[in-house]
Formats: structure tokens, C-alpha cells, sequence
């Protein structure tokens, strides 16, 4: 069956008493500047925000709001992304963020419009958009 074990009760008051003058700590940590990344694909937006180190702190896509199918790659999906995590970063005390974007999807401005409706100011905006340069080599043309 295994021990049985007796639980002691001795000092319970003397410890609460301590525990009451104690203050709560936030378990997530307080930021006041970050990175926001908006991939805008035209499938789907997602959106990363993170600190200064590029450490993550919290992430959306349209996807994970519920939207299906092509209503992934609107504009209001994205906008709804943008808002979800622009409320969560102002609780989390964010004043100030420089954006990343990537892709050439219809979210791209729509994504950071919903999140700077939360209150937060921008202080710059990158496009990091990959381009080709030239490419694979094209397939042969099919014979038939």
C-alpha cells in the first residue's frame, strides 16, 4: 500500500501572517519597448511581438482566431489580430514598438493599424519583404 503520512499543522498562523504582508508578483515580466513582426501571406496574417533581443513574448495569426479558409488573408482578419495582441501588450505594459513587416499579403497595414488603435505609439516601420534576384532555373516546356 506504501506510507502513510501525517501532516503537521504547528506554526500555520505565524506563516500566514507573513504571507499576508507580501506582495504579488506578476509572473510575466513587464516590457516597455519591443519588435513587432507582421507576415502577411495571402493565405493568412501572423504576428509576433517580441522584446528588444528578439526573445518572444506573444504571438496571433488569423488562423488562431477562427477564421477559415480564404477569410484568413482579409484585411479584417488581420485587423482583429493586430487588436487582440495591441490588448495584451498594453497590459503587459508596452509604450512604444518598432514593426517588422514581411510578405505581400492585404493584411500588412491592417495588422498594425489594429494594434496602434490599442494605444501604443510606433516608432518605425521596416519592410523586409524578400525579393528574388532571378531565381531557379524554369522548368523545361512540356512535350507532349
Amino acid at each position: 500500500m506504501g506510507k502513510k503520512r501525517v501532516a503537521t499543522t504547528e506554526n500555520k498562523k505565524a506563516e500566514g501572517a507573513k504571507s499576508g504582508a507580501e506582495v504579488k508578483v506578476n509572473s510575466k515580466k513587464r516590457v516597455d519597448s519591443g519588435i513587432l513582426y507582421v507576415q502577411s501571406t495571402y493565405n493568412n496574417t501572423m504576428v509576433l511581438l517580441t522584446d528588444k533581443k528578439g526573445n518572444a513574448i506573444m504571438a496571433s495569426s488569423a488562423g488562431a482566431l477562427g477564421f477559415k479558409g480564404a477569410k484568413k488573408g482579409t484585411p479584417f482578419a488581420a485587423a482583429k489580430v493586430g487588436e487582440t495582441l495591441g490588448e495584451k501588450a498594453a497590459n503587459l505594459g508596452v509604450k512604444e514598438i518598432e514593426v517588422v513587416v514581411k510578405g505581400v499579403g492585404s493584411g500588412r497595414e491592417s495588422a498594425i493599424r489594429g494594434f496602434i488603435s490599442k494605444g501604443i505609439n510606433i516608432t518605425s516601420i521596416k519592410d523586409e519583404t524578400p525579393v528574388p534576384h532571378n531565381g531557379p532555373k524554369p522548368k523545361k516546356p512540356r512535350r507532349v
